[in-house]
């Protein structure tokens, strides 16, 4: 299913608005949850859409602002204003709702003091993952954190975690936020650092109290930590090595900027290796980013390089009725990303038939809006019967996956379950939601951009928020940022 995900980078916004006074953030925050309110309700499919997946945005949307009002008080800088946008985009529990800064900035390695240690979150619990040199006093690398400020940890953690720094929800929420646990974001709404922690050495152990005090804060020191806890890709995420005889293929962004055409072309050269029977593993780990069009057909376009077209399309999920929210706003979107597709030359000769059925979507919302209609429907792409293609990979796949595969590399895995041989293996994957292709606008402040999905496909297989859990036997328990530790274990799964 075509995908148009938003990545938008922080907001250096004290750069930009540094002599604005803490009213103007308040002010700023004010209207910016305003504009964000309006335009989900008078745009966004799942107020109009019946079922429970629309249960939540329906459930928040108001209550969420009140919500979020409520705290304005405590907005004092650019990432109070930040922090509690995200805070009101995160409670409605859809990955495709946000609201980002629309500047570079704080980034995943942003903090403003730390312990000198970082937490992970390791089969349902924190524990140490990381300890500065030199720190006294910190406890031992693999304790588990059982309270912080006599908090239990769970309530902490919410407190500190939840909606700020991700969904405590989903697993991949908690995987990718728990670094943060015991780290200073300059998050007003949240503790900072804790005065005092206790941890335990398992699950038999005493609590021990441990009094934690901010180390000096070095440059590297929080990006050195986060890595050392949460696997995050090297400076090329798209590429193909030889590991243990065999082709090691990796997929870590779906962004265009990551090197698609080359990549491509090492993929058609090494086709024969990797329909070999040795076997291969295509590793999909923190496999997310934004395409202009479409971040699934780069997954799809890579299984067809593997597998052959004639192989993959009968397999292929079928995409089912979409349901639109017809408005103004969400026709304007497709009118305008009409005009990108049709001056775009390359666009124009490789997908032809995505320009005709956006025009297709365009002369349907015209319809449905001159006829007062508040959704249509359309057909998506039937199921292909077997064209009975044999299978070119002779050997075994293991898909590598983590957290941080969300987005299109969901879409690509709904693909991949499907071919014979494939076996997912890692962690359990980030979630989505059946709203899909977001609308990106910017909102009144100029330093936030609103995204959501606006349309709904609600005949999707998948259930809405579900992520792909590997099968008992394929699940890696063990150090995630340990890459030979990682390679040893997914050799094993070759019966290596």
């Amino acid at each position: 299913m075509t995908r148009f995900l938003t990545a938008v980078s922080a907001a250096a916004f004290l750069l930009v608005a540094g002599t604005a006074t803490a009213q103007d953030f308040r002010a700023l925050a004010r209207t910016d949850l305003q504009a964000a309110h309006d335009a989900l309700r008078d745009n966004h499919p799942a107020a109009v859409v019946p079922g429970a997946p629309g249960d939540t945005f329906r459930s928040w949307l108001d209550a969420g602002l009140t919500d979020a009002n409520g705290r304005i008080g405590q907005v004092n800088s650019g990432d109070a204003h930040a922090y509690l946008l995200r805070y009101y985009a995160a409670g409605f529990r859809d990955s495709n709702i946000a609201i980002t800064p629309s500047f570079e900035g704080m980034g995943p390695y942003f903090g403003i003091n730390w312990p000198g240690i970082a937490t992970g979150w390791r089969n349902g619990q924190y524990v140490v993952t990381y300890v500065k040199p030199g720190t006294r006093n910190a406890p031992r690398l693999g304790e588990i954190v059982v309270s912080c400020n006599l908090t239990p940890i769970e309530e902490y953690a919410r407190g500190k975690l939840d909606k700020w720094e991700g969904n405590l929800d989903t697993e991949a929420g908690r995987v990718t936020s728990a670094p943060y646990l015991l780290w200073n974001r300059n998050n007003p709404f949240a503790a900072g650092t804790p005065s005092t922690c206790e941890f335990k050495r398992d699950a038999r152990a005493r609590p021990r109290a441990v009094e934690l005090r901010p180390v000096p804060l070095v440059a590297g020191d929080l990006e050195a930590a986060y890595r050392a806890t949460v696997y995050m890709p090297g400076a090329t995420p798209l590429n193909v090595e030889t590991v243990n005889s065999r082709p090691w293929v990796h997929v870590h962004s779906f962004a265009d900027s990551a090197g698609w055409d080359a990549f491509n072309a090492l993929v058609e050269g090494q086709a024969g290796a990797l329909r070999a029977p040795a076997g291969f593993v295509l590793d999909l780990r923190a496999a997310s980013g934004a395409s202009a069009y479409t971040s699934t057909a780069r997954g799809y376009g890579l299984a067809n390089r593997i597998w052959t077209p004639e192989f993959t399309v009968s397999r292929q999920p079928a995409a089912g009725a979409i349901t639109y929210r017809a408005t103004p706003g969400n026709r304007t979107w497709y009118a305008d990303t009409l005009g990108r597709m049709q001056a775009d030359p390359r666009f124009v000769q490789e997908a032809g038939p995505v320009i005709v059925q956006t025009q297709e979507i365009v002369a349907a919302f015209d319809a449905a809006i001159a006829a007062g209609q508040q959704t249509f429907t359309l057909p998506g792409r039937a199921a292909v019967a077997d064209t009975g293609a044999a299978n070119p990979v002779q050997g075994p796949v293991v898909v590598l996956v983590d957290a941080g595969c969300s987005g299109g590399c969901l879409d690509t895995l709904d693909l991949l379950s499907k071919l014979p041989n494939v076996r997912i293996a890692g962690s359990t994957t980030a979630t989505d939601t059946i709203f899909i292709e977001p609308t990106q606008a910017r909102l009144p402040s100029n330093y936030s951009d609103l995204s959501y999905g606006h349309k709904a496909w609600t005949s999707r297989e998948r259930p809405n928020g579900a992520p792909f859990t590997p099968a008992q036997g394929l699940v890696y328990v063990g150090n995630p940022a340990d890459e030979n530790a990682v390679r040893t274990w997914v050799g094993t799964l070759f019966g290596g």
